[in-house]
C-alpha cells in the first residue's frame, strides 16, 4: 500500500524526504509566477494607483473595465491554468496552479474574478463534463470568449448546501429541464455567459448539476452587491424562471451535484490558502518597506521592537503556512500520478487525488485566511493613520481580506470538516490507523518523566500529535456518535490538528535545507528562528485547547489525569522568543521584503 495519504502526517512521523518544499520549485514554475506578478503590476497596480480607487463592480464602467482585464488576462493563458491544452489551456499541474494562486493576490479583488473563472465556475466541466461538454465550453473559457459562474448558494442553504430549494423538471417532450430558482452571492454573475446551477430534479434527495447558458432565457440578474470588500468583484443574485436547459447539458449523472460540489470546494479551498498566503506576502513587504520610510523620535519604526515583533510574527505565519500549502499541493500531483498509473482517468485520478487530501485542504483554507486576516491587520496598524487612510490601499487589502474565512465554506465549518472527515477514515473506511499510533504515547510519557534529557524540535510535534490521539480518543469513548454534535470540542481539537500540520510542514522544510551545501547560511538560520516562533506559538494554543476540552468533557480522576498527561507532554520550550522575533525581523528589514 502507498505511504501517500491524506491526513497520514497524524499516524506516523513524516521523513524530510517526503515533503516537497517550495525551494524545490523550477525555473519555468518561478516564471509563471513572475508573469502573473508582473500582470497584477501593471495592469491592476499601476492603473489603482493613477485612478486613486479601486474598480466598482456597481459601476457600469468599471464593470466593463472588469470584463477587458479578464480578457487581458486570457490572452497570457491566464484563464486556462487548469484545462487541457487541446482545448486551448495551460493544463498545469495542481502545485503550479497553486502558484498561480499565489501569484494573482497581487491582483487585488481581480483575484475572486479570476479564480472564479479558472476555478469554481469551469473546473465542474473539466473534471465531470463529457467530451462535448468540454469541446463546446472549454475553449472559450481558456480565451475569455466564455466567462463562467458557480451557482450554489441561495438564501435559505449556505453551508447545508444540499437543502437548497432550486427545482429542475423535465419538460413533456424529454428534450429540456425547466430550471427554477433563486441564487446569491454568484461571482462574476453580473456578466457572465455560463453557469455552473445546482438544483434538485423533481423530489430527488440530493442535487444535479447543470451547465446553464444565460442565453438560455429565464435568466435574470438582480443588482450588483455592495459588499465590504473586494468591490472589484461581480457579485449579484441570479433568478432562474423556467429556464430551458437541454438535457445534454445536466453534468455528470442525475443526483451527484452535492458530490460534484462538494469535490470543487475541495481544490478551492487549498487555492483560497495558496491565494490568502500570496497577499499576506504583499502586506508584510508593504509593511517593511513603510517601516523603513516612517520615521518617529528621530528613527525609522523599523527599528522598534514592537514593530519587530509583528514583522516577525507576520512572517513566521507565512513561512509555515506556505510551507504546509505547497506540501499538500505536491502530494496531490504524486497521488494524481499514482491514480493514473493505476488505471483511472486523468479526470478521476485528479478528484479522487484532492479527495484524499480533503483535511489537509479544510486545514490550510482556515489557517490561511486566518493568516491573511492577521497580516492585513497588522499591516494596517504599523501603517498607522496612513493605513486607515485610503491613499495607502491598506483599508482596501483589509476589507478585501475579511471574505476569506467565509467564503469556499466558512473557516467554521472547515474547523468541523477536518476532524470529521479524520474520524470517519479512522472508525469507518479504516484508512488511518490511529490505534496503531497511539502505542508510541506511553514511551513518549515515560521519557517526559525521566529526570534527563532535552526534547528537539521533532520530538515536541511527535508530542504534538499525541496530544490530538488522547483527547480524540478520551471524547470519542465519552460521547461516541454524538462527538460530532459536541462542536466547541471538535474545534479545540481541530486546533491542535491544525497547529500540528503546520508545524511539521515548516520543521521539514528546514530540515530538507539543511541538506543543501549551497543555500544561504544566514537565511536557513532565519528560517530555524522561525520554526522554533512557530513551535512556542503553537505549543501555547495546544495547552489552551487541550485545557478547553478536558474542562468540558471531564471530571473527578479522568480530568486530574488528562492534565497531568498534557503538561508531560507540552513541558517549557525553552527558547528566547524576542532574540528570535528580532533575528527574523532583521533579516527582512535588511531584504526590504518578504523574502522566503
Amino acid at each position: 500500500m502507498s505511504e501517500l495519504k491524506g491526513a497520514n502526517f497524524i499516524e506516523r512521523p513524516i521523513n524530510k524526504s517526503e515533503v516537497f518544499i517550495p525551494e524545490e520549485f523550477t525555473e519555468e514554475q518561478l516564471m509563471i509566477k513572475e508573469m502573473v506578478i508582473d500582470f497584477c503590476e501593471k495592469e491592476i497596480q499601476e492603473p489603482i494607483t493613477k485612478r486613486g480607487r479601486e474598480l466598482y463592480a456597481t459601476n457600469e464602467e468599471d464593470l466593463k473595465e472588469i470584463v477587458k482585464l479578464l480578457e487581458k488576462s486570457a490572452e497570457l493563458g491566464l484563464c486556462g491554468v487548469a484545462i487541457d491544452e487541446k482545448l486551448g489551456g495551460m493544463n498545469l499541474d495542481f502545485n503550479t496552479g497553486l502558484i498561480f494562486s499565489e501569484a494573482i493576490a497581487a491582483g487585488f479583488s481581480f483575484a475572486t474574478t479570476i479564480g472564479a473563472q479558472t476555478s469554481i465556475g469551469s473546473l465542474p466541466i473539466v473534471y465531470y463534463g463529457t467530451d462535448a461538454q468540454k469541446e463546446k465550453y472549454l475553449p472559450g473559457v481558456a480565451s475569455g470568449a466564455i466567462k463562467a459562474a458557480y451557482a450554489l448558494t441561495e438564501p435559505s442553504a449556505g453551508s447545508d448546501a444540499n437543502s437548497g430549494k432550486s427545482k429542475a423538471t423535465l419538460s413533456p417532450d424529454g428534450k429540456n429541464y425547466i430550471l427554477n430558482g433563486q441564487k446569491m452571492w454568484i461571482t462574476n454573475g453580473g456578466f457572465a455567459d455560463i453557469f455552473i446551477v445546482f438544483a434538485k430534479i423533481d423530489d430527488d434527495k440530493n442535487l444535479s448539476a447543470f451547465i446553464v447558458e444565460k442565453a438560455f432565457g429565464g435568466v435574470t440578474l438582480g443588482a450588483e452587491e455592495k459588499k465590504l470588500g473586494i468591490k472589484g468583484s461581480s457579485t449579484v443574485q441570479v433568478f432562474f424562471n423556467d429556464c430551458n436547459v437541454p438535457v445534454e447539458n445536466l453534468l455528470s449523472e442525475r443526483g451527484k451535484g452535492f458530490k460534484i460540489a462538494l469535490n470543487i470546494l475541495n481544490s478551492g479551498r487549498i487555492k483560497l490558502a495558496a491565494g490568502t498566503t500570496g497577499g499576506s506576502k504583499f502586506a508584510i513587504t508593504k509593511s517593511i518597506k513603510y517601516a523603513l520610510e516612517r520615521e518617529q523620535f528621530g528613527k525609522a519604526i523599523a527599528n522598534f521592537g514592537a514593530i519587530k515583533h509583528k514583522l516577525a510574527e507576520m512572517a513566521t505565519k507565512t513561512f509555515t503556512t506556505d510551507s504546509a500549502v505547497y506540501r499538500t499541493g505536491r502530494n496531490i500531483d504524486l497521488k494524481t500520478e499514482e491514480f493514473i498509473k493505476a488505471g483511472i482517468s486523468s479526470s478521476e485520478a485528479k478528484l479522487k487525488a484532492l479527495r484524499e487530501f480533503a483535511i489537509e485542504c479544510a486545514i490550510l483554507k482556515v489557517k490561511g485566511s486566518d493568516n491573511s486576516d492577521y497580516c492585513v491587520d497588522e499591516a494596517l496598524q504599523i501603517h498607522g493613520g496612513m493605513g486607515y487612510s485610503v491613499e495607502t490601499g491598506i483599508e482596501m487589502g483589509y476589507r478585501d481580506a475579511r471574505i476569506t474565512r467565509i467564503y469556499e465554506g466558512t473557516n467554521e465549518i472547515n474547523r468541523l470538516l477536518s476532524v470529521a472527515e479524520l474520524g470517519k477514515r479512522a472508525v469507518i473506511s479504516k484508512e488511518l490507523n490511529l490505534k496503531k499510533a497511539g502505542k508510541k504515547i506511553p514511551g513518549q510519557l515515560i521519557k517526559k518523566m525521566l529526570p534527563f534529557g532535552k526534547e528537539n524540535d521533532f520530538e515536541i510535534i511527535e508530542n504534538m500529535k499525541s496530544i490530538f490521539l488522547l483527547l480524540l480518543d478520551a471524547t470519542g469513548r465519552k460521547y461516541k456518535a454524538e462527538l460530532e454534535h459536541e462542536q466547541e470540542i471538535v474545534l479545540n481539537l481541530s486546533n491542535l490538528l491544525a497547529e500540528t500540520f503546520v508545524a511539521e510542514s515548516a520543521f521539514l522544510r528546514v530540515q530538507k535545507l539543511k541538506d543543501k551545501q549551497d543555500f544561504d547560511k544566514e537565511k536557513l538560520a532565519v528560517m530555524k528562528a522561525m520554526v522554533k516562533i512557530n513551535i512556542y506559538n503553537a505549543l501555547a494554543i495546544v495547552r489552551n485547547s487541550s485545557k478547553e476540552i478536558i474542562d468540558t468533557y471531564a471530571t473527578g480522576f479522568e480530568k486530574r489525569k488528562m492534565f497531568y498527561l498534557i503538561k508531560l507532554l507540552t513541558k517549557k520550550y525553552d527558547i528566547n522568543p524576542t532574540i528570535l522575533r528580532r533575528k527574523i525581523a532583521d533579516y527582512v528589514i535588511k531584504n526590504k521584503e518578504y523574502c522566503f
